[in-house]
């Protein structure tokens, strides 16, 4: 027997309606390409969607087809969001960090046919337009007055001039909603990158589950500041969850440094902001050396890469906000776990509370994991057994685009390359990624864990730690450290703040200072880089 309820496609259509009837008045306000402060409606993004719903009929483009954006987090960019899956094709976010010979792979691998991108951007346009095959159409997210008057790039237009003609009246298409809806690259493989190829039913049941209360706890009472850039796993969801919830959004646009995010956190009393660990390092050190406090931020959702516990203190104790540890893929949309307390976490004491807090969190719904040994068999979940991460879900991938790599599922779950635990209470926690671990004599040793150490150090700005060789423990881990300006630190200091902090045997056996740690196009370190750039190392006792 069937059930007698209405049918009814879930399409990222329905979001910017929903925002459109519901919050119309709703603000989306974006520091632009151009310096200004741009404030809009959520009305108003819904009818400039529809704009460009049309602009793309009009240039006679087919249902999937690709549409590229090279581009920061911003009003028009959102609007390309909604304009572009609503009609049927699939956004594709290419990341501008990537090098041009990459971004060049990657445009004619999704046989993108329109590339919208900021005026930042456009040497990269310049660098790679006439080697993107496929691409038959270049639109500047600016007014007409702002292309130069010889951009070398072919029968480029303004976005502004794009839409101009266009009706603000449009009909969204009913389609499957399974249909693709947008594409992301992901920079966690080897060789080429593969593309995540997302439906419009697996984006709204991520930003469904994304808002819930034991997640990101979105509304409409909430300003967001997706610091997170939207050519990131298209912003970890956050355009869409503010759509479902009605929440204020604030764009940051091309200005990331500390002194810029937090002037736009105090302009336009952001609640909630997301971001990874880089970018809030930045921030905090603009407010220590400032003696700057928050006056209406309550919590933030750090990702990306594991949030070293200086950092949750500082924001916790210092200025009163509450961290969100949280860990996903571009292969889960790409939220996996948040790590929101239970009832029995909030009557411990601060210690104890901190060691709840530095896990990566319990999966939401949606999301089922487990953790395996090296024979595939399924470990407890009591806090001490780590095995490879595994996991499946509605978001999850199946395939990658195009098939490439073959199928990367095991018995129907996503291998995710994380070594962790998981204690009684669902609690995951990433103790490496598993090409990280270092093994040494035998034993395992965390990366993370010797990294962490070393962060909490109050003169070290980043650390990075890997297994280098070594002639009697196969592997040994050393540190490499940046030092916060005007600081100054040992090796042996160093070494020696780790004394009482974990076991003697899992010290780092040297320390390498350095001016940069490598990152990659998404803020992550780059350990593969750092590994040949000491390709010649040698131990002090080897």
């Amino acid at each position: 027997m069937l059930g007698l309820m209405q049918s009814q496609q879930l399409l990222i259509s329905s979001l910017i309606d929903f925002a459109e009837r519901h919050h119309s008045e709703g603000e989306i306000v974006s520091r632009r390409v151009e310096g200004d402060i741009h404030r809009c409606t959520y009305k108003d993004i819904a009818k400039r969607s529809r704009k460009v719903a049309n602009a793309l009929d009009h240039m006679k483009l087919g249902f999937g087809d690709r549409i590229a954006t090279l581009a920061w987090n911003g009003y028009r960019h959102l609007e390309l969001y909604f304009g572009v899956s609503g009609s049927g094709r699939v956004l594709h976010t290419l990341n501008p960090r990537l090098h041009p010979d990459q971004i060049v792979w990657i445009a004619n691998h999704s046989e993108d046919q329109v590339l919208c991108f900021d005026m930042t951007f456009l040497p990269i346009i310049q660098a790679v337009h006439s080697r993107c095959t496929t691409i038959k159409h270049f639109i500047a997210l600016c007014d007409a007055d702002k292309l130069p008057a010889d951009s070398g790039v072919p029968g480029l237009v303004s976005y502004e001039a794009w839409i101009a003609a266009q009706s603000e009246k449009y009909v969204w298409p009913a389609f499957d909603e399974n249909s693709a809806s947008s594409m992301c690259y992901t920079s966690g493989t080897t060789g080429n990158p593969k593309a995540a190829l997302y439906s419009h039913r697996s984006t709204i049941l991520h930003a469904w589950a994304g808002a819930l209360p034991d997640a990101l706890n979105m509304s409409a009472r909430d300003s967001v500041l997706p610091v997170v850039p939207m050519f990131h796993v298209n912003a970890w969801g956050l355009p869409y969850s503010a759509a479902m919830t009605g929440a204020k959004l604030v764009f940051p646009g091309p200005a990331m440094d500390g002194k810029s995010i937090f002037e736009l956190i105090e302009s336009e009393k952001v609640t909630f902001a997301a971001g990874v660990p880089t970018v809030w390092q930045m921030m905090l050190g603009h407010m220590q050396q400032g003696g700057l406090k928050f006056s209406t931020l309550k919590r933030t959702v750090i990702g990306g890469s594991a949030c070293p516990p200086a950092m949750i203190t500082a924001f916790n104790d210092v200025y009163g906000v509450e961290v969100l540890h949280a860990w996903g893929m571009t292969e889960m949309s790409p939220l996996g776990t948040v790590c929101t307390l239970k009832n029995k976490h909030t009557t411990m004491d601060a210690a104890d509370q901190m060691k709840v807090r530095l896990k990566q969190g319990r999966g939401i719904y949606g999301v089922d994991m487990k953790i395996v040994d090296e024979e595939g068999k399924e470990l407890p979940w009591d806090g001490k057994a780590y095995g490879d991460l595994l996991v499946k879900g509605p978001w999850v991938i199946k395939e990658y685009f195009k098939g490439e790599g073959g199928s990367p599922l095991v018995d129907g779950w996503f291998p995710t390359g994380d070594v962790a635990t998981i204690d009684p209470d669902g609690y995951m926690q990433i103790t490496d990624r598993s090409k990280d671990v270092i093994k040494s004599g035998g034993e395992w040793i965390s990366s993370i864990d010797v990294e962490n150490i070393a962060m909490s150090h109050p003169a070290v700005a980043m650390a990075a730690c890997i297994g280098m060789r070594h002639p009697k423990w196969d592997e040994r881990p050393i540190v490499v450290v940046v030092k916060k300006p005007g600081a100054e630190l040992t090796r042996e200091a160093l070494l020696a703040f780790y004394e009482g902090k974990t076991a003697k045997w899992q010290v780092p056996d040297d320390v390498v200072f350095t001016d940069a740690i490598p990152l990659g196009g998404t803020g992550k370190m780059q350990k593969t880089k750092l590994r040949e750039l000491l390709k010649d190392y040698q131990f002090p006792s080897a």
